[in-house]
């Protein structure tokens, strides 16, 4: 994004991510109070990728200057355009959209159903270590979400739109989910508390009125009645929920403040327990006291004593208090949860969400206090709604529970049905979710999303115990919370330039602490549901990895992989490079793929996880096109290698001539030392071309269209085809003047790796090691040019699908008849032993063909010349040990200089094409620099 002053207008140039071109936006400058304010305006505009961005209307309307209902028109325009919500649906401000949900989701069932379990069993100072534990992990936790929430516009979705945007879709998308199923049990297990309150006050031993009956079955009955009721509610709209959370808010508080002055101004009582409670012996005294203010209580409630849950009837323990404790205050989410009805996400989320967590903290430690001071421990375990019986007013109480619980229960059901809507508009699960967005009604209400969350629920009520659906959520919503820290912290490591969150109050030390806390106290409170937790987060990655959702977000894996692979570019140094490491790395040079599939696949087996740059010269030059055309045809390289599944890179480069294209790539492919040291040529011959594209093996590519264009179609005569003289001196300046190794591969049109695969007979990995340019050379002879194919060869062979249906012959040839034969061979056995290669030597004697050579001037003073009937035996010797054979390797004779004549050029060529007729896919080698050690 630029901005540029131009006399009394500023132009704004910047393209949208819409997938259209970039657009200037012009208007004068009196339509713009400030400089500030248009570029606080203009980041809004950053969206997903399926959201329209500019509505024309509004857009015209804010530049023009027409007034607005808020003060920034252009803010609120681009605002209001960036969601898909109506302009009426953003009306939550700070109070009651974030820190008022925030408040009552955690206050929810521990603060008038709880506190008593928690320090009767744990005592107060084991209460408050807990305590502590649980903000400090959702302090940091906080400090996370302000900062990925204060760092761009924050759409419906709450928690899975910031982890999805952030850490890509794979793992937001099962996160996401995971926080969907996490508000589910967590509005069951507020419906479970509500029906516990209901019970104390109308059940058979009722303190209001006892006119409701109690059993598993009746109990399942009030919660789906309840579960009805927060349907009916997020039906009519989450809008009218949130004005009313305000006054829920105030009548809660009401209700504490009650509590608290009860504590301090009553006196000695006894007070009763519920019918619920069947642990007590029937002539047992179902009576306990409650001294009121008392140091001896406060000091007999310090410290813990753990017995048996009367709701559960299981013994007690730290991790199950702490599960209760913390599933009671995980409503940090909900005000983001509410980020598509907030006027401001990214200013209301961090202040309001902040005041909430302190605001709660304080209260708590109040009463928690209280409680200690004023409540014998045998009442405080044997009746958890100790605060129903001890108030001046306990209707009051019965109101205050039946407000925290029933708003929280509904807070987290408009969260779950937000966040399945946010999934079902992403596509990450494709037709699955359709039904979600296709049948919601004009997509202010997801009503669809609304009644699968309300079943969801339903099924979690059938658990029945609070204190068992508590650990469950409290699992779920750890790792929610921990997946949140985890994007704060990989954006922050990544070091992307664009992640700038105006929040300033975070670190990647405070997202790590975060996120290792909530990873241990997830196992701290339940291991077999964190195990669960995170098996199901990992089958959900892989599901979506495998399925490549058509999203475009960005990823933070690629960020924090070009973070990591730079360093480590920096770290790799040629100069350190040593042979026992050395690895191919191939430079393909690709006429075109239609032609050239079976070498670039086979290539790609060749590679041994080396560097693999498939590179190809566009004939042209700058002034020849009004734009670069490699920057239309690199993308469709990347979709032929998407296609083909080959782990390669592409380099294209416009060159007046292949030879100045084939500099340009050597030098430009790869970076630092990661460099190619092989360069891979096919074959110039008069062989037609064939287009494999629309070959039955290559059925995904029949005419294959990748983007609009048919992609590189077949040369059209011999008009712009490489020339002999320039192909060969393509090979003497890659040898000579950049020495690199050389590969020419020929007849790979005829390569059929499935047929390999298939074949019921093994076939052969030919290798040749001799130059048959140059016969009397010593057979002894082992140089890099040997090494380096006995290297390749030994490569492919070690490829799955080729180690299986292949083995290895290496032919010795032996050009002299008195030559001893089993010592060479015992020679070259013990140099492959060493080299740690498989291969049959098989010794073939062509001292017979060797007569046949031509020798110009006396004897010995210049190498014989290969006649074209020399070479023709040579070919038809080699042909007749291939009738099995896969893959030939051929010691690639040298020309000896660059500076040869055109004719000598052709000669060669002429040469090489005689030697190589009518063989099985050749490959010819030359290789110039060691590549492999015989020592550790």
């Amino acid at each position: 994004m630029a901005y540029m002053r131009q006399k009394e207008e500023v132009v704004v140039v910047g393209g949208l991510d819409n997938g259209g071109p970039a657009q200037n936006l012009t208007f004068s400058s009196g339509s713009i109070e400030s400089l500030s304010s248009l570029a606080q305006s203009v980041l809004r505009i950053r969206s997903s990728d399926r959201t329209p961005l500019l509505k024309t209307t509004k857009l015209c309307r804010s530049l023009s200057g027409a007034p607005q209902s808020n003060g920034d028109s252009l803010s609120t325009s681009v605002a209001m355009a960036d969601d898909s919500r109506t302009d009426s649906a953003r009306g939550l401000n700070t109070f009651s959209g974030v820190f008022t949900p925030v408040c009552l989701s955690m206050f929810s069932a521990i603060l008038f159903l709880r506190i008593g379990f928690l320090i009767g069993h744990s005592g107060l100072l084991e209460c408050i270590v807990e305590m502590v534990l649980a903000y400090g992990v959702l302090v940091f936790t906080v400090l996370s979400i302000c900062a990925v929430s204060t760092n761009g516009a924050v759409e419906g979705g709450g928690a899975y739109f910031m982890i999805s945007r952030a850490l890509g879709p794979e793992f937001g998308g099962s996160i996401g989910t995971l926080f969907f199923i996490a508000n589910i049990f967590s509005s069951g297990l507020y419906i479970t508390g509500c029906v516990e309150g209901i019970l104390v006050n109308f059940g058979p031993t009722g303190q209001v009125l006892p006119i409701l009956e109690e059993s598993a079955g009746w109990k399942l009955f009030y919660g789906s009645c309840i579960n009805l009721l927060n349907v009916l509610v997020c039906l009519v709209g989450a809008a009218l929920f949130a004005k009313t959370t305000v006054v829920i808010f105030g009548g809660v508080m009401a209700v504490a403040f009650s509590v608290a002055v009860s504590m301090l101004f009553r006196g000695q009582h006894m007070v009763g327990t519920p019918s619920e409670n069947t642990l007590i012996p029937i002539n047992a005294t179902r009576e306990f006291l409650f001294t009121g203010l008392n140091a001896t209580t406060f000091g007999n409630n310090l410290l813990s004593n753990y017995t048996v849950d009367y709701t559960s009837g299981d013994i007690t323990s730290f991790s199950i208090v702490f599960g209760v404790l913390f599933s009671g205050v995980t409503g940090i989410m909900a005000g983001a949860n509410m980020s598509g009805e907030l006027k401001d996400p990214s200013r209301s989320i961090p202040r309001g969400t902040l005041s909430a967590v302190s605001f709660t903290f304080v209260t708590y430690l109040i009463l928690m206090m209280l409680t200690a001071a004023t409540c014998s421990r045998e009442l405080l375990v044997n009746n958890y709604l100790y605060m129903q019986y001890i108030d001046f007013v306990p209707t009051m109480v019965t109101v205050g529970i039946f407000l925290a619980t029933f708003s929280s229960s509904l807070s987290n059901l408009i969260g779950s049905s937000r966040v399945l809507e946010a999934l079902a508009k992403d596509e990450l699960f494709g037709s699955l979710m359709t039904p979600v967005v296709k049948y919601n009604r004009g997509g202010k209400n997801p009503w669809v999303a609304v009644l699968i969350s309300f079943m969801l629920v339903e099924c979690t009520l059938l658990i029945g115990s609070l204190n068992k659906i508590a650990q469950i959520t409290s699992v779920f919503f750890l790792l929610s919370y921990l997946s949140t820290n985890l994007a704060c912290l990989a954006l922050d490591l990544s070091s992307a330039p664009n992640f700038r969150p105006s929040f300033k109050y975070f670190s990647s030390t405070t997202a790590f602490f975060g996120l290792l806390g909530c990873g241990i106290m997830m196992f701290v409170v339940s291991p077999l549901y964190a195990a669960i937790a995170i098996i199901m987060c990992l089958c959900l990655v892989i599901v979506l990895h495998i399925r490549s959702p058509p999203v475009r977000w960005g990823s933070i894996s690629q960020a924090l992989i070009f973070h990591q692979v730079r360093k480590y570019l920096l770290l790799l140094d040629s100069r350190k490079d040593h042979v026992k490491y050395w690895r191919p790395q191939f430079l393909l040079m690709c006429a075109n793929p239609r032609t050239a599939l079976p070498l670039i696949l086979f290539a790609n087996d060749l590679k041994k996880s080396g560097l693999y740059v498939i590179g190809h010269v566009k004939k042209g030059r700058p002034q020849d096109y009004p734009t670069d055309p490699i920057l239309d045809e690199y993308p469709l390289w990347l979709s032929l290698l998407d296609k083909i599944k080959v782990k390669a890179f592409v380099e294209v480069t416009l060159a007046p001539t292949v030879l100045d294209g084939l500099h340009h790539l050597v030098r430009i492919a790869g970076l630092g030392a990661m460099k190619p040291n092989t360069i891979l040529f096919g074959f110039h011959d008069e062989t037609e071309p064939s287009d494999f594209f629309n070959e039955h093996r290559f059925e995904e590519l029949k005419n294959a269209r990748i983007g609009k264009d048919v992609f590189l179609s077949l040369r059209n005569g011999e008009g712009d085809r490489l020339s002999k003289i320039e192909f060969v001196q393509m090979i003497d300046d890659a040898l000579y003047f950049m020495s690199k190794n050389v590969v020419l591969a020929r007849h790979f049109h005829r390569l059929d790796k499935g047929a390999i695969v298939r074949s019921t007979t093994p076939l052969h990995i030919d290798v040749w090691p001799v130059d048959f340019l140059l016969p009397n050379a010593s057979v002894t002879t082992i140089d890099n040019n040997w090494m380096y194919i006995m290297q390749l060869s030994c490569i492919l062979h070690m490829v799955p699908g080729w180690k299986k249906h292949t083995t290895i012959r290496i032919f010795m040839c032996v050009a002299d008849a008195t030559d001893d034969t089993t010592r060479h061979q015992r020679h070259w056995q013990g140099m492959l032993n060493m080299l740690r290669i498989d291969a049959r030597i098989i010794t073939v004697k062509y001292d017979h063909l060797t007569a046949k050579l031509e020798q110009t001037g006396a004897p010995g003073e210049s190498a014989p010349i290969a006649s074209n009937t020399y070479l023709s035996e040579c070919n038809a010797m080699m042909r007749d040990h291939s009738e099995q054979t896969a893959v030939s390797f051929l010691y690639l004779p040298q020309k000896g200089a660059r500076n040869n004549s055109d004719t000598e050029r052709l000669r060669y060529l002429e040469q090489l094409s005689i030697l190589t007729a009518d063989l099985p896919p050749t490959l010819l080698v030359h290789g110039i620099s060691p590549v492999t050690s015989t020592t550790l």
